[in-house]
C-alpha cells in the first residue's frame, strides 16, 4: 500500500476495519470516533498490568492481578443467587472464582483445564478471597506463557461496546499507522520538540496504546510520561491556534468607528450615585481605544462579583450611541436582563437616550411596538435575553454587542445575534462580560482571540463576607439566627438548590421552604422568587425586597447574578455541596454590598465526601474569585467550571488542564513559531483536534 493510500485509509470510516459493522460504528460515533484516525487519538483511560503473574498467596483485597493455577474442584451453589464456584490453587494459596452466568460446558472446561490464567479484582468473600467473573484463558500445559508483552489498555466505552472490540479496532489502526508513519504526519517542528523534550508523534501514539517494558504504570496513571505530554501539548496548541486564526480573520473585517463624546461621558459620571474606581477608568479607556479603530473589538471584561462591570459597559455603550449606532445587551436570564435594563434606563434617561427591554414574556402588542422602535432606530439601547436573536428582531444600525455571562448561551445563539449586526462585511464591536473569573491557563487557550480587561479593584463599600459551613442538623439554630438578624432591621436570602436539573423540582423545593419558614418565623415578611414565575411577579417580588417591604427572600439560583440589595447581608444556601465553586461564589456575591457585617451560611447534608469538604473549605477561606476559579478548575475541569457543557465549549480529548497546566505557558510562543516557520501546519493541526468546531472560535 502506498503512503498516499495509507493516508486515505486512515481517514476512511471505521467500518472499513475488520469486525466493525454499522451498529458498532454508530456506538463508536457516540465517543467521537468516526474515522480510523480517531481511534489513534482515543487513548486508554487506564491500563491493566498482565505482564507478570502474581502468586495467589500474595493477593490482597482491592488489587487487580493476573494469577495462574489449577482448578481443584467446582460446584454450583443453588441457594441465594445461583452461581458457579471454582476453587483455584497455585501452590502458594487458594482463591475462589465466582460466575453468575455460566454453562455446563464452561464448568467442564474450567474443571479439566491443565492450567488457567485469570485476571480480575480481588475481593473478600465468605470463604476467603475471590474473583467475580474474571477474564480467563485455558492454557494447554504448564509451560504455556500466560503473561502479556505489554500493559493492557482499558478504553472508555459506551453501552453495547466491548473492550475486546475496541482493542481489536485500535490494533488494526496502529498496524496501518506503523507501516506508513506519514499517514498521520508530524506537524510540530523538530527543533520545537527537542527544546520541549517531547517525542515525535510516531513514537508517542503506539507507546500509549501498547506500552512496552520501558514504561511504568505509575508514569501513565499520573500523566507524567513524555508521550502523553506530547499529545496534550499538541492539543493545547491546536485550541490556541484556532483562536489566533479567528482573531486574524476578524482583523480583516471592518467595524464602525466610534467618535468619543467627553461631554456625554462627563454627564453620565456626574449623575452616578458613586465614584468610579481607578480600575474601572482604566478598562473604560481600553474599550474606548478599541472602538475608535475600524477593526471589530473582541474584548473580554472580567471582574469579580460586585466589581462594577455593568457601569463600565454603559460607558462603552455611550461611544456607539454618540456615533449614531444601536447597542444590544444580552443577558442569560430574565432576572439579570431586567436588572441591566433598570440600570441602563436610570443612567441613560437623563441623557435623552431611549432604552427598551425585549422579553419572550411580553404581550403581542407591547412586543410589536418595541420591535418597530428597534427597526426604526428610535430604540437606542436594546436589552434582553435570547429574544434578541429571534428572526422577528431587525436592528436599524447595530454597532455594539454587550454579552453578559457569555458561556451560558449556546454558540449558535451568539452567532445568530452577531449576524444581525453584520452588513456588507462590517461587523459590530463585541464586549463580553463575566463575573466568573477565568483562570490564566484557561484564558490562554479559550480566549486567545480576545483582548482581556480585568477590573481588579472593588468599589468602596464592598465588604468581605464571613462564610461558615454548617450541617443541616443545625437548621433550627439557623432559623433562629434569621429571626434575630431581621430584628436588627437587616434582610436575608434563603437559597434552595436541588441536584436534579428540573426547574420544576427546584421551584417546588423553594415553595415548600417558603411554607416551612412562614410557620417557623411568624411576623416576618417572606417573599418567593423562582424561574417559573411570570416576569411581572418576579419583578414585583424583587422590587418589594429591594425597597425593604419584605425581610426574607426565598429563591432558587435565579438570583445568582444581577441582584443588588445593600441591606441584605445574610445568605443561607441549602445543599451547597450540589453546586460548583464558581456558582456558590456568585450567589454569595449578593451579600456584602452595603454597610455592616455580611454572612453566608453553607448548610450541607452530611456526610460530605472529601472533595465536597475541600470545596466548601475553599469558600470559607477566601472571597477572592480568581483564587476560587483556579481551585474550581483543578477540581472540576473547564467545561463544568464554566457552568455547562454545550456545543462549542472547550473540551479536550487527551489534555487535562489540571494535570498538564505546566505546558500551557509554552503554547503561545510555540504558536508564533509554527505560524512563522511552518504556516502550512496550522490548519491541519486545528482540523486534527477540533474538526468541525473551529467555526465557534469566532464567537
Amino acid at each position: 500500500m502506498s503512503s498516499s493510500n495509507a493516508n486515505l485509509m486512515l481517514h476512511q470510516p471505521v467500518t472499513t476495519l475488520s469486525g466493525i459493522g454499522a451498529q458498532t460504528a454508530r456506538r463508536m460515533e457516540k465517543l467521537g470516533i468516526v474515522r480510523i484516525v480517531d481511534l489513534l487519538l482515543h487513548l486508554p483511560l487506564r491500563y491493566q498490568d498482565r505482564t507478570r503473574v502474581c502468586p495467589i498467596g500474595a493477593l490482597r483485597p482491592g488489587i487487580t492481578a493476573l494469577v495462574c493455577g489449577r482448578i481443584e474442584f467446582s460446584e454450583i451453589l443453588q441457594r441465594g443467587r445461583r452461581s458457579l464456584l471454582c476453587r483455584m490453587s497455585d501452590g502458594t494459596g487458594c482463591i475462589t472464582l465466582r460466575f453468575f452466568h455460566f454453562t455446563a460446558r464452561q464448568q467442564s472446561d474450567l474443571q479439566n483445564a491443565p492450567l488457567l490464567s485469570c485476571f480480575a479484582e480481588v475481593r473478600a468473600g465468605y470463604a476467603g478471597l475471590e474473583m467475580i467473573h474474571p477474564e480467563y484463558k485455558l492454557l494447554p500445559n504448564t509451560s504455556a506463557c500466560a503473561t502479556e508483552a505489554c500493559l493492557t489498555p482499558v478504553y472508555s466505552l459506551c453501552e453495547g461496546l466491548h473492550q475486546n472490540t475496541m482493542r481489536k479496532a485500535v490494533r488494526q489502526a496502529l498496524t496501518l499507522f506503523t507501516r506508513h508513519r506519514d499517514a498521520l504526519p508530524e506537524l510540530l517542528p523538530a527543533a520545537l520538540l527537542q527544546r520541549l523534550k517531547l517525542p515525535e508523534l510516531a513514537q508517542a501514539i503506539p507507546l500509549l496504546h501498547a506500552p512496552d517494558n520501558s514504561v511504568t504504570l505509575a508514569d501513565l496513571e499520573n500523566g507524567t510520561h513524555p508521550a502523553l505530554k506530547r499529545l496534550a501539548f499538541e492539543e493545547f496548541l491546536a485550541h490556541h491556534l484556532s483562536r489566533r486564526v479567528a482573531r486574524q480573520r476578524d482583523q480583516a473585517l471592518q467595524a464602525p468607528v466610534f467618535a468619543a463624546s467627553q461631554q456625554l461621558s462627563d454627564t453620565l459620571e456626574q449623575n452616578l450615585p458613586f465614584q468610579l474606581t481607578s480600575a474601572q477608568r482604566r478598562v473604560i479607556a481600553e474599550i474606548c481605544s478599541d472602538c475608535r479603530c475600524d477593526r471589530p473589538m473582541m474584548r473580554l471584561l472580567q471582574g469579580d462579583v460586585g466589581s462594577g462591570k455593568t457601569v463600565v459597559s454603559a460607558f462603552a455603550a455611550l461611544q456607539a450611541l454618540n456615533s449614531g449606532f444601536q447597542v444590544a445587551v444580552m443577558a442569560p436570564t430574565e432576572l439579570l436582563a431586567e436588572q441591566h435594563y433598570n440600570s441602563y434606563h436610570a443612567w441613560f434617561e437623563p441623557l435623552q437616550i431611549k432604552t427598551v427591554y425585549l422579553s419572550g414574556q411580553q404581550k403581542k402588542t407591547e412586543r410589536e411596538t418595541i420591535l418597530q422602535d428597534i427597526a426604526g432606530g428610535s430604540a437606542a439601547v436594546i436589552v434582553g435575553t435570547h429574544a434578541l436573536f429571534q428572526e422577528a428582531v431587525r436592528f436599524f444600525r447595530l454597532g455594539l454587542l454587550i454579552i453578559d455571562e457569555q458561556h451560558r448561551f449556546g454558540v449558535n445563539q451568539r452567532l445568530a445575534l452577531r449576524a444581525k449586526g453584520e452588513t456588507s462585511g462590517c461587523r459590530p464591536h463585541q464586549l463580553v462580560m463575566t463575573a466568573t473569573p477565568i483562570p490564566r491557563t484557561l484564558a490562554m487557550l479559550r480566549y486567545a482571540d480576545l483582548d482581556i480587561s480585568i477590573i481588579d479593584k472593588m468599589p468602596p463599600g464592598r465588604q468581605n463576607v464571613v462564610t461558615s459551613v454548617i450541617p443541616a442538623e443545625r437548621r433550627a439554630e439557623v432559623i433562629a439566627r434569621i429571626d434575630s438578624w431581621i430584628a436588627r432591621g437587616r434582610q436575608a436570602y434563603w437559597v434552595c438548590t436541588l441536584i436534579e436539573e428540573s426547574e420544576a423540582l427546584q421551584c417546588q423545593a423553594a415553595e415548600n421552604t417558603l411554607e416551612q419558614l412562614t410557620q417557623m418565623l411568624p411576623g416576618i415578611r417572606i417573599a418567593l422568587v423562582h424561574g417559573r414565575m411570570k416576569a411581572a411577579e418576579k419583578e414585583q417580588a424583587m422590587l418589594a425586597f429591594k425597597q425593604g417591604r419584605t425581610d426574607l427572600l426565598v429563591a432558587t439560583t435565579v438570583i445568582e447574578v444581577g441582584v443588588d440589595v445593600p441591606n441584605a447581608g445574610l445568605m443561607i444556601i441549602e445543599n451547597p455541596e450540589r453546586l460548583g465553586l464558581a456558582q456558590l461564589h456568585q450567589l454569595r456575591g449578593r451579600v456584602g454590598r452595603g454597610p455592616g457585617d455580611s454572612y453566608c451560611l453553607l448548610m450541607y447534608q452530611g456526610p460530605l465526601s472529601g472533595t465536597a469538604r475541600e470545596r466548601l473549605g475553599i469558600l470559607r477561606e477566601t472571597c477572592n474569585g480568581f483564587i476560587i476559579a483556579e481551585k474550581d478548575l483543578q477540581l472540576r475541569g473547564p467545561g463544568e467550571m464554566l457552568g455547562t457543557r454545550q456545543t462549542g465549549q472547550i473540551t479536550f480529548k487527551i489534555a487535562d488542564l489540571s494535570r498538564d497546566a505546566e505546558l500551557v505557558p509554552r503554547v503561545p510562543q510555540a504558536a508564533e513559531i509554527i505560524q512563522a516557520e511552518a504556516p502550512e501546519s496550522v490548519q491541519p493541526l486545528i482540523d486534527r483536534w477540533l474538526g468541525d468546531t473551529t467555526q465557534y472560535a469566532e464567537v
